[in-house]
């Protein structure tokens, strides 16, 4: 009975831990950030308004980085939080011209 305990137990902790989740409750990533970004980027630079796209430093981790011409708050509500486990920040660039 005991040993039935311990083995449900132990099930639970490893369906829990295998679950893509870390204690934030974001997925966690499976890729590399550059591999997510090329794969999003067709997407994203379809969105109107979306400039480009990075990779850059949030917060002391890599982050998805969303480039737009303006601040339209539309546009805002158009870009994830995140992309497959990775943070999505938008900064605000202006038009991107080449020089």
């Amino acid at each position: 009975m005991i040993g039935r305990l311990i083995a449900a137990v132990l099930l639970v902790a490893v369906v829990a831990a295998c679950s893509g989740t870390h204690s934030g409750g974001a997925p966690v990533a499976t890729r590399s950030i550059d591999e997510v970004l090329v794969d999003h980027t067709d997407s994203l630079m379809a969105i109107p308004g979306v400039v480009g796209t990075a990779v850059g430093l949030c917060d002391g981790e890599r982050c998805i980085k969303v480039l737009l011409a303006d601040s339209n708050p539309e546009t805002k509500r158009k870009i994830p939080a995140r992309l497959e486990g990775y943070r999505v920040v938008v900064e605000v660039t202006g038009t991107i011209r080449p020089r």
